[in-house]
């Protein structure tokens, strides 16, 4: 079988092809426009045949299409009174303290928000039925307001689906129609819709995407990577939109856990991901962590994705002078086209990676293997507008840049570790993504860490970790209720139906039931609380003892209260592919090479990563590969494991 993971980015597009055994890597520049464009060029170079070929895909366009406020027109239904739901939101400020925050348009303009009936009340009884009138009223508003799209939303639907079915039933065909009971079946309506209306607003723009790439692969398998790290088939992944938000982020996730494995590391990593537009930080413990609280665009996105945190900081985010004098980097970038000014495309504006370039911290002639040199006139000149402006050198000012990045980076970094309570130390720091490895030595210091990771593949592990990562489903729904009045037997049946609807996706998938793995988990509160705790599922009795201590461990006390059930989970996954990264020895070092870095009083070596051998190198140093260069700084050593990893150590 002929595998291919493929990651499309800011700026590049990555693959990564495995077959009999053999491990081979490419990049191509990102056509945003037209992401398919990229993907079909990658392929044609690597001379392959769509057909037969298995793809698995790591996709942007959703999230693109979030981030830009480029949805199609779409039609929200509620039901009388709740029009303004999801522009009323939770009422809750983005800045505390600030009593004038400016106002922000509503998800939905209030003229493409209708009401109808079929409402419900919080036992399941009808409030309000469903009417002939209310369809047909529907069927006229779709006719007058000519919709590409419709997100149907009715208060406590994930008690009765039958309103929100009848109205989908009702509608025309050719339109996109997201109902809140089959994308998000969670209380809370406010969560509930916009993931609704999220689903329906891309859910079309993805579709077409999709289609124009199948069409251009006859004959391949394609699957889509979702924000939980599971990978579905391409054909039932238009229908779940809102779930590939954070596609090749996941990726990125599975990859680092999938290399940390294969290198016989301890897989507590803190992991960054630095491409060319952004920087996605993680803790990965044992294997990456899911939530339910993750933001997208400032819109709660109540689905089960990755927990990271995003910045705009990546190679190339650009700097400028602000008008108090001040140098700034991101989050702005230059993107893919026309890219850093030292790519050669036309791009004028500094960026990091000019930075990185004037500091002598890349090989211009090494630059992804040899297969594209950098200008590294164009990158002193882009940065020596920035040092006329702030009447310095060159050198300092490209510094100052790398400084500011790196900062923006350790902040992220301090808010997914010490600010949950957990000590960077107990963790090794891994770097992957086209940049990281530049920046690793100077975050580990920050940081307080004495050990990092850089990967095999560190360039392009978003798209090894679509090979490694499971096929799956992770399925949710609401049932409260105190926990203590329930049975084993009533909780386990209500999982149960559950667990059977996620191995019947699957199976429709081709996936054998064999080796499927079960985890299921409850959401948890006190009465009278808002939030949750998820909680692996055993019994009634132990899972109540289990939220008492995750509690106080959380949160620093227990309370004398009942223990409610909110949500039922479940996470059905096949096992892994069965991937290997072939064992290599070090190869012999080519002819010596040096750099002269700023700072570095000597020049520097430039050394390829299958030269370094299992004995230590001594920094600094400049390592490259095919895909991404490390930055070893003085006083870091490094070494190789079996498999190509890279195993830094402060000295």
């Amino acid at each position: 079988m002929t595998l291919i993971g493929i990651d499309t980015g800011g700026t590049f597009t990555d693959f990564v092809l495995w077959r009999a055994g053999e491990v081979r890597i490419h990049k191509v520049l990102s056509t945003p426009e037209a992401p398919e464009r990229a993907i079909l060029q990658g392929i044609s170079e690597l001379g392959l045949d769509p057909s037969g070929l298995r793809v698995v895909h790591g996709s942007t366009v959703a999230t693109n299409a979030v981030l830009e406020g480029k949805g199609v027109r779409t039609l929200y239904v509620a039901n009388r009174g709740f029009r303004d739901l999801l522009a009323i939101g939770r009422q809750a400020r983005t800045h505390l303290y600030d009593l004038q925050p400016p106002p922000r348009r509503p998800p939905v303009p209030r003229e493409l928000c209708i009401e109808t009936g079929g409402r419900l009340a919080a036992d399941g009884g009808w409030v309000e039925p469903l009417t002939d009138e209310d369809l047909e009223r529907l069927r006229a508003e779709v006719e007058r307001l000519a919709p590409e799209a419709v997100a149907i939303n009715l208060l406590f639907s994930y008690l009765d689906d039958s309103a929100e079915r009848a109205l989908a039933d009702a509608l025309p065909p050719g339109l996109f129609v997201s109902r809140s009971s089959e994308v998000l079946p969670l209380t809370g309506e406010y969560e509930r819709g916009i993931a609704t209306w999220l689903n329906a607003w891309v859910g079309p723009i993805v579709a077409r995407y999709l289609d124009r790439l199948g069409a251009g692969l006859p004959g391949a398998g394609i699957s889509v990577m979702q924000s939980s790290g599971e990978a579905v088939a391409a054909e039932r992944t238009a229908r779940h939109a809102a779930r590939l938000l954070l596609s090749g982020p996941a990726g990125g996730l599975a990859g680092a856990a999938f290399v940390a494995g294969s290198g016989g590391i301890p897989r507590r990593l803190l992991s960054f991901d630095m491409g060319g537009t952004s920087t996605d930080v993680a803790l990965i413990d044992g294997e990456p962590r899911l939530t339910t609280a993750g933001r997208i665009a400032g819109y709660p996105v109540a689905l089960p994705m990755v927990d990271m945190h995003t910045i705009g900081a990546g190679g190339g985010s650009i700097a400028q002078v602000d008008a108090g004098g001040l140098l700034l980097v991101g989050p702005e970038s230059a993107g893919a086209d026309p890219g850093p000014a030292c790519y050669g495309r036309g791009g004028l504006q500094p960026t990091v990676t000019d930075a990185n370039l004037v500091l002598g911290r890349l090989d211009p002639e090494g630059f992804l293997g040899g297969r594209m040199r950098l200008d590294v006139e164009a990158a002193r000149s882009a940065v020596g507008r920035l040092a006329d402006r702030l009447d310095l050198g060159i050198e300092e000012v490209a510094l100052g840049i790398v400084r500011i990045a790196n900062e923006h980076m350790a902040r992220a970094l301090r808010v997914i570790s010490v600010q949950r309570g957990l000590d960077p130390r107990d963790f090794v720091l891994t770097s992957f993504g086209g940049a990281g490895g530049l920046h690793v030595c100077a975050l580990a210091e920050a940081l307080g860490m004495r050990h990092a990771l850089v990967p095999m593949h560190a360039g392009v592990l978003s798209a090894l970790g679509m090979l490694a990562a499971p096929a799956g489903r992770t399925l949710t729904k609401t049932w409260l209720g105190r926990l203590d009045v329930l049975s084993d037997t009533e909780v386990e049946a209500a999982l149960q139906t559950l667990i059977d609807a996620g191995r019947a996706e699957l199976a429709e998938e081709g996936v054998s039931s064999d080796g499927l793995r079960v985890e299921p988990s409850l959401d948890l509160r006190y009465r009278g609380q808002s939030h949750t705790l998820n909680r692996p599922w055993t019994s009634v009795g132990a899972v109540i003892e289990d939220f008492h201590r995750a509690h106080a461990a959380t949160y620093g006390h227990r309370l004398d209260l009942s223990v409610e059930l909110v949500n039922l989970r479940v996470r059905v996954r096949a096992p892994a592919p069965l991937l290997r990264l072939p064992e290599g020895s070090a190869s012999a070092a080519d002819r010596a090479r040096t750099l002269r870095v700023f700072g570095c009083e000597s020049p520097v070596p430039v050394l390829a990563r299958e030269s370094i051998s299992g004995e230590c190198c001594i920094g600094p140093a400049v390592i490259t590969d095919a895909v991404s260069t490390t930055w070893l700084a003085p006083g870091w050593r490094v070494g190789r494991d079996r498999v190509g990893n890279l195993i830094l150590e402060a000295i």
